[in-house]
C-alpha cells in the first residue's frame, strides 16, 4: 500500500505548514514532558506522525485510529517495534487490556463524534488507563472556534465549551489541571540561551520549541532583528535575569487582528477559488455532458442515415417489385381483354350458330310438323281403309287420284 496521504482537512499531516502545523507539532512537543519512559496510547492518531515522536522517549507507543488505509501508511512510514505500534480500531472500543497503560494522549479527536460516542470514548480512557494513570486531551473552544468566527469545520460532529468538556471529564477524571493554547502574534525578547535554559532556582521560566517531520528540538535563540543590552560598570551590578522568553502584543492586539483579517481574506478567496474550482467542474462535467449527447446524436444521425439508405433501398427494392408487377398486371389486363374479345367473338360466332340451329330447328319443326300432319292423315287414312267403307272405296280413290294427276 502506498505510503501518500492526502490532506483532507480531516486529519494533519506532517506536510503541512503553517497555524496548523504549529498547532498539532506543538502539542505533541508540549505531551512529551507526561510520557518519558511510561506505556502511551495516542488515541485517534492520524497519520502516526505523533505517536513515532512519543515514542523516542517513551517505553511504549501505540497509536490507534479508526481509518485502516491512514493505519496502514503509518505502519509504512514509521514501521512498528517493541517500542510503537499501530492499530485500526474505534475510540469508543479500544483493543486494549483495562488498566494497561500509563498516559492516555488524544488532540482534536474529541469534535469529530457525536455526544454519545463521547461519554463512551472518556469512559474507554478510564478503564485502559492504570488508577495513577494520566490523561492529555485537547478540544476546541467551540465558542471561539466556530461561534466567535462564524465558522463551520465540516468534519466537527459535537464541539464543546469549556463548561462542556468540563463536565464531560469530570466522571472518569475529577482532578483538572487546565491550559490554552492560541496562536497569536507576540514581539519576543529572548536571553542568548537555549529554549530548555532554567534559571538558577532550577524550573524553567520558558521553552520554546522547533519541530519538523524528523524531531522535535529546543528552538535556537533567533538571530536578532533589535538588539536590547542590560549594561553596568561591574558584573555584579547586573541583575539576574529571571526570565528567558519575554513576550509583548498591544492591547488591540493588531498585528494578529491583521493576520486573522489576511486569514478571513485568504479562506474568502480560496472559498472563491473553490467555488471556481466548482464551478469549473460543474461546466466541464457540462461540457462532457454535451459532449456526450453530442457523441450521442452523431450516433443516432449515422444510425439514422444507415436507417435511411436502408429505407431507400427498400423503397427501391418495393418500388421495383410494383414495377414488375404493374407489368405483370398490365400484361394480364391485355390477356384478360384479349380473352374476353375472344370470348366475345367466341360467343358471337357461338349465338350466329345457335340463331342459325334455332332456325334449322324452326325449320325441322315445321318439318316435322308438316310430316306429323302427313303421318296424321296417314294415320286417319290407314285408320280408314281399315274400315269396310274404307277398304270397299280404296280402289275408286285410288283410280280418282290417279286420273288427277295425269290431267
Amino acid at each position: 500500500m502506498s505510503s501518500d496521504l492526502t490532506f483532507t482537512g480531516e486529519r494533519f499531516l506532517p506536510g503541512c505548514g503553517g497555524e496548523i502545523a504549529y498547532e498539532h507539532w506543538h502539542r505533541y512537543a508540549f505531551a512529551r514532558r507526561f510520557v518519558a519512559g511510561r506505556r502511551v496510547l495516542d488515541a485517534a492518531c492520524g497519520e502516526g506522525y505523533g505517536t513515532a515522536l512519543l515514542a523516542t522517549i517513551a517505553s511504549s507507543a501505540a497509536g490507534v485510529d479508526v481509518d485502516l488505509a491512514t493505519i496502514e501508511h503509518a505502519r509504512a512510514t514509521y514501521g512498528e517495534s517493541a517500542r510503537l505500534r499501530f492499530l485500526a480500531a474505534s475510540c469508543t472500543g479500544l483493543p486494549l487490556p483495562s488498566e494497561s497503560v500509563d498516559v492516555v494522549v488524544s488532540f482534536e479527536t474529541i469534535e469529530h463524534i457525536s455526544a454519545a460516542e463521547q461519554r463512551e470514548m472518556v469512559s474507554e480512557f478510564s478503564r485502559v488507563l492504570k488508577p495513577d494513570g494520566l490523561l492529555v486531551i485537547s478540544s476546541p473552544n467551540r465558542r471561539l472556534y466556530s461561534e466567535a468566527r462564524n465558522y463551520v469545520n465540516e468534519f466537527h460532529v459535537h464541539e464543546l465549551d469549556r463548561d462542556d468538556l468540563a463536565r464531560l471529564l469530570a466522571a472518569g477524571f475529577p482532578a483538572q489541571r487546565w491550559l490554552r493554547q492560541r496562536l497569536i502574534c507576540w514581539s519576543g525578547i529572548w536571553t542568548e540561551t537555549d529554549g530548555e535554559a532554567r534559571t538558577p532556582n532550577g524550573p524553567t521560566m520558558a521553552e520554546a520549541w522547533v519541530g519538523d517531520t524528523a524531531q522535535i528540538a529546543p528552538y535556537p535563540t533567533p538571530e536578532a532583528m533589535y538588539f536590547i543590552v542590560v549594561a553596568a560598570r561591574s558584573a555584579d551590578a547586573l541583575p539576574a535575569m529571571d526570565v528567558q522568553l519575554s513576550l509583548f502584543t498591544d492591547a488591540g492586539e493588531s498585528v494578529l487582528n491583521r493576520a486573522e483579517v489576511n486569514a478571513a481574506e485568504v479562506l474568502r478567496l480560496d472559498g472563491l477559488l473553490k467555488e471556481r474550482d466548482g464551478s469549473l467542474d460543474r461546466q466541464t462535467e457540462h461540457v462532457h455532458h454535451l459532449e456526450k449527447l453530442v457523441a450521442e446524436r452523431e450516433r443516432i444521425v449515422e444510425e439514422r442515415d444507415r436507417q435511411l439508405v436502408e429505407v431507400n433501398n427498400a423503397r427501391e427494392a418495393h418500388e421495383r417489385v410494383i414495377a414488375d408487377r404493374d407489368r405483370q398486371l398490365a400484361e394480364l389486363q391485355a390477356g384478360r381483354e384479349r380473352m374476353i374479345a375472344e370470348a366475345d367473338n367466341e360467343l358471337a360466332l357461338r349465338a350466329a350458330a345457335i340463331a342459325l340451329q334455332g332456325k334449322k330447328v324452326a325449320t325441322l319443326e315445321a318439318e316435322r310438323e308438316r310430316q306429323d300432319a302427313a303421318l296424321a292423315a296417314q294415320e286417319r287414312a290407314i285408320a280408314y281403309l281399315q274400315t269396310f267403307r274404307g277398304w270397299f272405296g280404296w280402289p275408286s280413290r285410288r283410280l280418282r287420284q290417279w286420273l288427277d294427276q295425269h290431267r
